[in-house]
């Protein structure tokens, strides 16, 4: 006889032939039939088999049965603490505080491209932490946390390689990026990311379909290796800054040098994450597992946030609403009731998403510092450069504006030592003291602004 159980936990296509040598091991057991993309196994058994039987033997394996009752309580407790997190990392600015404050100058040496490695390797962690724990789970191998960083390793060596190559051709020198593709990158890979972290919890068995093509190794202790690889080409503010001192290097055999140095800096302190993991056991394994996949999706959210703001195409708010509605409709395919229902309801959350994406902010009515005048024609502004925030302004249409930012040296750092504003193709170094920038806004209207990593971010409203 054959019957069919939903399993929650799967991860990857690799958990297939995990669960299947598991269940095969049953008594009475002829074959089992598991599918990744929609968490389900069949069974065919002489007899049936009760939930314990199957329960005692995923659970060993760090999975369980789900009877989806429960489903839609547990995704929207984990979508809740996802953005909840997104929110609060934000607002705290924790990403900004890991930032050194010189990155990518000209001219560096191996050793500070060494050094650059180990200070920005928190940063790291805080970025890229939740794939590192998902990769050095218990259960795949002893050298598994190894061929994670080595993967990592042999990535950026390459990639530094190229940009070596590419400044070579371009006759040496940094070349600027333009914000709009950095945040077209950014927001690609945050998507990536957040898809990667709701598959990781299995929150959505539909989206699972949605991932990137990953090789099926015949040993999964390969596959971190793979995931490894692949992280090397995660932008994050740090990396891009190292990436184009490579690239400002002019030559291949120094921009991998160069990278191959930094990467090697970020090592140990990832390494020692992924190896407490590894030390950890199959115990915490399920702890483990989830704590990884929420950190994933909530820096994916991040990324997506700093994407949003560095090419301009999008605002925060309306970022946030498309977030919230793509959840609201996410729960409700879990939902019970028929197909009707669900229609109706999800009808109603993208009405209320058009009708958010249509309003326009409400002005702001005043500065940050309070001080805007006009003379001879000309809106002066002037505003003060705080570590983890920039100013808001507020400024009429149709008149040049004279904007002075003052900036104590303290007051500078690696995240805010550059701003840039997509949607007047402007952007400002700091240095310390009085830092100028005019342009002059055409409509009403709000134009959103961020430093150049996309982290730390303000508005200038335009009115009539």
């Amino acid at each position: 006889m054959k019957q069919s159980c939903q399993i929650r936990g799967m991860y990857c296509p690799n958990c297939e032939k995990r669960i299947t040598a598991a269940l095969g091991k049953l008594d009475g057991v002829k074959a089992v039939q598991v599918d990744y993309a929609s968490g389900r196994a069949v069974i065919e058994s002489k007899k049936p088999l009760d939930r314990e039987q199957l329960q005692s033997a995923l659970h060993d394996l760090g999975y369980e049965l789900s009877d989806g009752a429960d489903e839609l309580t547990r995704a929207a407790s984990l979508l809740a603490v996802i953005l909840g997190l997104a929110v609060i990392l934000d607002r705290v600015g924790l990403l900004n505080r890991l930032v050194p404050r010189q990155l990518g100058v000209s001219g560096m040496s191996y050793s500070l491209f060494f050094v650059t490695g180990l200070l920005t390797s928190a940063h790291c962690v805080a970025m890229c932490g939740g794939i590192n724990l998902s990769q050095s789970l218990p259960g795949r191998g002893k050298r598994s946390v190894l061929l994670y960083n080595a993967g990592r390793v042999a990535s950026y060596t390459l990639i530094g390689a190229l940009l070596g190559t590419a400044g070579y051709l371009l006759g040496g020198g940094p070349l600027a990026v333009s914000p709009l593709l950095q945040g077209a990158v950014k927001l690609l890979a945050g998507a990536f990311m957040l898809l990667a972290g709701i598959n990781l919890l299995g929150l959505f068995p539909a989206l699972r379909r949605l991932r990137l093509p990953l090789p099926r190794l015949r040993g999964s202790s390969r596959l971190p290796f793979v995931i490894g690889l692949l992280n090397g080409l995660m932008p994050c503010g740090p990396l891009q800054a190292m990436q184009l001192a490579a690239l400002g290097t002019g030559s291949p055999l120094n921009g991998a040098l160069s990278m191959l140095y930094f990467s090697l800096g970020t090592v140990p302190l990832m390494l020692s994450l992924g190896g407490l993991v590894a030390l950890l056991g199959q115990r915490f394994a399920r702890t483990v597992k989830l704590a990884g996949a929420v950190l994933v999706a909530v820096f994916g959210v991040a990324m997506l946030s700093q994407g949003a703001a560095l090419s301009g195409m999008v605002d925060s708010l309306q970022l946030w609403a498309v977030l919230l509605s793509l959840a609201l409709l996410g729960l409700i395919t879990l939902a019970p009731g028929g197909k009707p229902l669900r229609r109706g309801l999800s009808i109603a959350v993208l009405m209320v998403l058009v009708l958010t994406l249509t309003l326009q902010r409400a002005p702001a009515v005043q500065n940050a510092d309070g001080s805007v005048r006009i003379e001879d024609g000309v809106q002066l502004v002037h505003s003060t450069l705080e570590a983890g925030s920039y100013p808001d302004i507020t400024v009429q249409a149709g008149l040049p504006v004279r904007w002075t930012i003052s900036a104590e040296e303290k007051s500078i750092n690696g995240c805010n030592a550059t701003m840039v504003i997509p949607g007047l193709d402007l952007s400002l170094s700091f240095r310390p003291g009085e830092n100028v920038l005019e342009f002059t806004p055409e409509a009403a209207g709000t134009i959103p602004y961020s430093c150049w990593m996309g982290m730390i971010r303000g508005t200038i409203t335009v009115t009539d």
